[in-house]
């Protein structure tokens, strides 16, 4: 047994003031399997949110991370209206080649070793078919393959949701929803921002894209009319709307000085480096933001309708209620004059209190 140096940790420190419940450390040295499950709220319902692969610098970073995408599923889940809440899992990256069967029903065994207080989904780096693997060991588990009885990927539930919401920012900022003649600059297009472009494509937007993978871009330019874009650059485009949908916090206190948009609305989570800050910047400089938590939430309602066996048709309403919902958080925030990401966690929190009372 090799010796272990004590070294200090503040994990609790870290919990608090985000209010999460939970956090557990996974370990397996047969398969490599590393990573961390935070479990934000459950008020509403049990927590769902997706397994992430990333290679963090350190687990430090990893831990940050997975506190920040949790408390963001609990604010998603509440003011979608579904009864879920908040939690996210986040695996320090290994060698690709190690992730095996084995690999994958070890992390089944640890999301059930939770009682159904988390329940998994894909996101970065995981699939449907891993999640078919993952089942195997738990049934908290959802975003499963149609084959397996589930939903399949919710990227295109997220993309359209996103289109709903970037929509109700047009039409918020000039009195119309229609895209046709805007300019769009995606950053990101994998599946979520592939499927976007597809939708900005056929509403007759201008659309620039840029990507940190080839081949992402490869494809997106053979199947759309996009003009491709250093990833650098992407935030200095005169353009109507940019839409983050890669990583987070690509929304701080560089790159919004650099912004010649005027509406802020994505798919990827966390966009704000800090909210407390960067929010208040762009109100500063008039750029309209759609609070990415309310607009891609399409994919959680999708991954609801397995949980809660919901019809189809319930699932529909309440992905189209994005719109309505988007343009009342605009409304929020202009009549008390916060910003809209304020605006939008007020209405989530709320619903989570008004829960808290019922239960005594």
């Amino acid at each position: 047994m090799r010796s272990v140096e004590k070294k200090e940790a503040n994990v609790l420190g870290m919990m608090t003031p985000m209010e999460h419940e939970q956090v557990m450390f996974f370990n397996d040295t047969d398969t490599g399997l590393k990573g961390i499950i935070a479990i934000h709220n459950t008020v509403l319902g049990p927590s769902l949110g997706g397994c992430r692969i990333w290679n963090y610098e350190n687990e430090t970073d990893a831990l940050w991370d997975v506190l920040r995408l949790s408390r963001g599923m609990t604010f998603k889940s509440s003011i979608s209206g579904i009864d879920l809440g908040g939690g996210k899992a986040v695996i320090i990256g290994n060698h690709r080649e190690k992730r095996d069967e084995a690999f994958w029903r070890r992390f089944g065994k640890f999301v059930d070793s939770l009682n159904g207080k988390y329940i998994t989904a894909e996101d970065v780096g995981t699939s449907t078919d891993i999640m078919s693997i993952v089942m195997q060991e738990t049934k908290h588990v959802t975003g499963k393959p149609e084959s397996a009885g589930g939903t399949g990927d919710p990227s295109p539930v997220t993309a359209y949701g996103v289109f709903l919401g970037l929509k109700a920012s047009v039409k918020q900022a000039t009195g119309s929803d229609s895209l046709e003649g805007k300019r769009v600059s995606v950053q990101g297009v994998g599946h979520v921002g592939y499927t976007l472009v597809k939708h900005l494509s056929k509403a007759g937007a201008t659309i620039f894209v840029s990507d940190l993978n080839p081949a992402n871009i490869t494809r997106v330019a053979a199947d759309f009319p996009v003009t491709v874009v250093n990833p650098d650059d992407i935030y200095d485009l005169d353009v109507d709307i940019y839409a983050p949908c890669a990583l987070g916090a690509t929304i701080n206190s560089d790159t919004i000085s650099r912004l010649k948009c005027s509406i802020v609305a994505g798919a990827a989570n966390n966009q704000l480096a800090d909210e407390n800050v960067h929010g208040h910047m762009l109100m500063d400089r008039g750029i309209l933001y759609a609070p990415d938590f309310v607009i891609n939430a399409g994919g959680v309602i999708n991954c609801y309708r397995e949980v809660h066996e919901l019809s189809l048709e319930e699932t529909h309403r309440l992905i189209e209620n994005i719109y309505p919902r988007t343009l009342e958080i605009f409304r929020k925030s202009k009549e008390e004059n916060i910003p809209t990401q304020e605006a939008a966690i007020h209405i989530a929190m709320q619903r989570i209190e008004n829960a808290k009372q019922k239960l005594g």
